[in-house]
Order: C-alpha cells, then structure tokens, then sequence
C-alpha cells in the first residue's frame, strides 16, 4: 500500500536500519552516555553550527511539551497562530502539561506576524497581573498547511521576540523540508530560535526527536527534566544512532528534496484535472480540492486525509519513499473517475 496521508506512514530510511543494525552490537552504557549518542549529538552540532545541548525523546509531542516547560512557567503564556500543532493535533498536552494558556491569532497561510504577535502581547499585558504574562512564541516549519516562512520572515518574528522579552520555538517536525526549499542550511533556520524541535520521524527515521537549546541557558536540569516527563530511555543509542545516520552525508536534505520534487510532481499533474490549491505548495504537503466523486476511489486505493468533504479539500503529504510512479498511478486512477 502506498499512502498519501502521512510522512508517518512511511518506511524508515535504509541508512537508519543499517545505523540501527550496527548500534546493536555488544553492551553500551545507558540513558545516553554511550559513544553512539555521543557521535550524533556532534553531528547536529555540527550542522546546526552549534554547541547547543542537544536531547533526544520519542515522539514530536513530547519534543514541543518538553521544550515549552523548558521557557514558560504556569501563570505565562505562549503566542501560537490558530493552526498550531500545539493547539490542535497534541490533545491539549502542551497546555495541560505546562499549565499555561495558548494566545491565537487567525492565521496567514498557516502563519504567525510580528503584527500578530504585538497584537496577542498587547492585548494580554494590557490587565497586569489580572492575565497572564506572554513569554514564548511557537511556530512550526513548515507551517501545518505547508507553507514556508522565509528567513526574512524568521529575522522579523526573531526581531519582535526580542522587542518583547519572548522566547521562539521552533517546531521543526519538517524541518529538512523547509531548508530544502529554501536552498538553505539547517543552521539558517535554527538559529532564530530559542528551542529548536528537530523533527526524525517525518524524516525518515524509525521514531525520535531532538530537543536543541540553542539558547543553552534554557536548558539548565533539563536531564532531570526529560525524566520527570517520562522521555528518558534507557537504551538511548537506538534513536541515536537514526539521527546519526540522518546527519551523515546530507541524508536527511536528500530525502526531503526527493520528497518535496514529488509533491511538486503531483501537484503538477493534478492541475490537469482542475485541482486548486488551498494553500502554496511549497514543500511536501500538498492541500488540494479534487472532484468530489473521486475522492472515495481514490482514498480506497492511497489512503490520504479530506479536510472539508463539501469542498473537496484534502491533503496529500509524500514521502522519501514516495517514487514518480507512486504520483502517476495516483493521477492515472484520477482521470477515471474524474
């Protein structure tokens, strides 16, 4: 089966299982004070042209609760836009787990402003110590409807943070997917925030996340941290050594080049057929309204996600594994029943 409804529905990279297959030779110290986590924290060290704490925990969810603790306390608040993972697909976690009330603003193709922001911060500070105090902005790259915010954008909302005493973190789930359309480096993007979440399991790895607090400050007793929200495992070489291999040779940008070249692919061919795109398509999620009377045919044979059944909106996400003749048989089964 081939799937459109998720970079989590693909296969784990060759390379990770080859990493994952050689980390499991012999007996390695534990909870990551083994050479693996060791080599791969120098890698993301490296690439980020950083010297940054670098934590690595299982899911993307806890990467962004984790983090947020790490920059808000109880009676502060975090400035996200309306589609914000952290406000809509994490079940409340973020809120729940910190304590902390999330600010929205209606967003602009997925996106925050530096205008959005004064505005949330103006609004909230304005009742003193009867409201709570704004001290962290999150914004993930790409945004949920796979939008890219520039680096110019970036520079703008890291300007205003700093104009208002706020911390910035990055979701950066997709992160590769961001630089590769960009034609920057992960570094570019890293270093706007405070807290970087670095996605690996949208990228191609097995599971696992890297919390980099490129502000190390932020990172005091964060070992303790990571074990009181139940993310330090004991065997940490084996999400080590998957972003040991996603770090070495650019394998990571590679796939998310060959990811984005599909989606652009389908996106071309869907226009054959009079799909609209809801947002720009500029990485490897792709929101599309297609015939209506397709969509069950279609979704039976490549499971994929409908938005608004009355519009026909649905999104498409492809994949490192996703290959051209993936995308044509797609559209081949689209001119049927279109």
């Amino acid at each position: 089966m081939i799937s459109f409804a998720s970079d989590n529905c693909a296969s784990a990279l060759p390379e990770v299982l080859a990493s994952l297959s050689e980390a499991n030779h012999g007996h390695m110290p534990a909870y990551g004070a083994d050479p693996v986590t060791e080599r791969a924290v120098a890698l993301i060290r490296q690439s980020l042209n950083t010297e940054a704490p670098v934590y690595f925990v299982g899911t993307g969810t806890a990467a962004n609760v984790l983090a947020l603790k790490a920059m808000v306390l109880d009676y502060q608040s975090i400035i996200a836009p309306d589609t914000a993972h952290i406000m809509t697909h994490e079940v409340g976690a973020p809120a729940h787990l910190t304590g902390s009330m999330i600010l929205t603003r209606p967003n602009t193709l997925g996106k925050i402003t530096p205008d959005d922001i004064r505005a949330l911060h103006r609004g909230e500070t304005a009742w003193g110590r009867h409201s709570t105090e704004p001290k962290v902005v999150s914004i993930s790259q790409p945004t949920e409807f796979g939008t890219v915010y520039t680096l110019e954008e970036l520079a703008a909302i890291r300007a205003t943070c700093d104009e208002l005493s706020l911390y910035l973190h990055m979701d950066g789930c997709r992160l590769y997917n961001a630089a590769a359309t960009l034609g920057c480096t992960l570094a570019d993007l890293a270093g706007f925030a405070d807290i970087l979440c670095l996605g690996g399991t949208k990228a191609g790895l097995m599971f696992g996340e890297a919390l980099v607090f490129i502000n190390p400050q932020l990172a005091d007793n964060f070992d303790r941290r990571q074990k009181l929200g139940l993310q330090l495992m004991s065997k940490m070489r084996y999400v080590s050594a998957q972003f040991e291999a996603l770090f070495t040779n650019d394998l990571g940008l590679k796939a998310a080049h060959h990811a984005n070249a599909m989606s652009l692919r389908l996106w071309e061919g869907l226009q054959q057929y009079g799909a609209k795109a809801a947002y720009p398509v500029e990485s490897n999620q792709l929101f599309v309204t297609l015939p209506k009377q397709a969509i069950p045919h279609l979704q039976q044979a490549y499971p994929f996600y409908v938005y608004d059944q009355e519009r026909g909106l649905v999104r498409l996400i492809t994949s490192h594994d996703t290959h051209p003749e993936h995308v044509d048989s797609f559209l081949a089964l689209l001119r049927k029943y279109a």
